[in-house]
């Protein structure tokens, strides 16, 4: 196992989980269990099979706790490094997801996937042609786009017919008609997009500044710089105790 693989993986495990409560009182989110395993294990597992060597996880609400789960190696069905970025203990807080991925961003690869560990995607493969065919791509960021939940029924973005996500507002009785589909969390991006010509946080994000990430992919849209794919598969966006419990049944 190659030490210094790059780090080609960032997994979003810092939230709060406010609505999970009282779950999350004692558990970080990503580590409540869905089928016998914690949330996040299962985009451990789907990376480590499909050949990464190396991702890292960021943490706040009971931090502790997902390092210790996990370790920093993970042994499956291929060998996955595990690093940790510490926002709860670095800043007291997360740092929301565009902030943390600045934090994280000195560590990670040229190009890089992001998931959220709290959203279940059992069958999602995290495809090396993928990365290989954004990396040579013009685009700054791919989203994996899904149909809407009952939770969010004017959905996120649109998709074009050649492949690129569309900065439209949600789906509402005065809408073009135009379908909206909702973001997975999951979703590759380069190096560049969050450097200074699009965010204005330094490399590192040493101040800890707390920044959204909707807004950047927003403009990034609107310059025809994000592409997109419809993923049909299972998802769920484990927000609440009954949307679990109903995994669970």
């Amino acid at each position: 196992m190659n030490h210094d693989a790059p780090i080609t993986a960032l997994l979003l495990a810092a939230g709060r989980g406010e609505r999970m409560r009282p779950l999350t009182d004692s558990c970080p989110k990503p580590l409540l269990e869905v089928r016998g395993k914690p949330l996040l294990l299962w985009h451990i597992e789907a990376l480590a099979h499909e050949g990464c060597q190396a991702a890292m996880v960021n943490t706040a609400w009971l931090g502790e706790q997902i390092e210790a789960r996990f370790g920093n190696r993970f042994q499956g069905e291929g060998t996955l490094q595990l690093h940790y970025s510490h926002e709860g203990r670095d800043f007291g807080g997360a740092l929301e997801t565009a902030g943390g991925i600045v934090r994280a961003l000195p560590h990670l690869a040229d190009v890089f996937w992001v998931a959220a560990g709290d959203v279940f995607v059992p069958d999602f493969v995290f495809a090396a042609d993928a990365m290989e065919r954004f990396a040579h791509s013009a685009e700054l960021a791919h989203l994996w786009l899904v149909p809407n939940p009952a939770h969010n029924p004017g959905g996120d973005f649109g998709l074009s017919a050649d492949g690129l996500a569309l900065n439209l507002p949600k789906q509402n009785a005065s809408s073009d008609g135009a379908p909206r589909y909702t973001f997975s969390t999951i979703a590759l991006y380069k190096r560049a997009f969050f450097e200074a010509a699009w965010c204005g946080i330094a490399p590192g994000n040493p101040n800890g500044i707390k920044a959204p990430l909707a807004a950047m992919l927003r403009a990034g849209m609107d310059a025809g710089q994000v592409g997109a794919t419809l993923y049909q598969g299972a998802w769920t966006d484990v927000g609440t105790p009954e949307r679990l419990a109903e995994l669970n049944r």
